[in-house]
């Protein structure tokens, strides 16, 4: 019978809480950018649903009238938030456009980006295609890119 003590190995290694701190830092070098995009598109998707009720607006306007609107004030409103800036309507195009105005400062410099929702009309229905443009394009949702 030996009499030994075993010692046991309580706590961790320095060596082992440096890995643990460096595989830390490593995924918060990673994450921290993607969230931070992820917040700029959110807030510019925010924009694209503010044109929502301009669209049903001018889709209404085209199709009892059979032209497109020259005002905004004819179609409807979309009021301005904290993210977005005046919605626009070109005459005579129906082309809507709304700047993503809290780019700058409240998404950490992004750049703008402006929305533009371009309809196209058949006989019976209105359809819409999304564009981008402006130095934050790519954080305009994936449908206007």
């Amino acid at each position: 019978m030996n009499n030994f003590k075993t010692n046991l190995q309580k706590g961790f290694t320095l060596i082992e809480l440096m890995i643990v701190i460096a595989i830390i830092g490593i995924l918060l070098a990673i994450a921290i950018p993607a969230y931070n995009d992820y917040t700029v598109r959110a807030r510019t998707t925010e924009c694209l649903n503010n044109l929502a009720p301009l669209k049903t607006g001018v889709s209404e306007f085209v199709l009892a009238k059979l032209v497109y609107p020259t005002a905004i004030a004819s179609i409807g409103t979309a009021g301005v938030t904290k993210m977005c800036g005046i919605p626009a309507l070109t005459p005579f195009t129906g082309v809507l456009t709304i700047a993503n105005s809290a780019s700058t400062g409240a998404t950490g410099g992004a750049g703008v980006t402006v929305i533009t929702m371009t309809p196209a009309t058949t006989s019976n229905a209105v359809s819409w295609k999304c564009g981008s443009s402006g130095t934050g394009a790519k954080y305009a949702p994936a449908s206007c890119r």
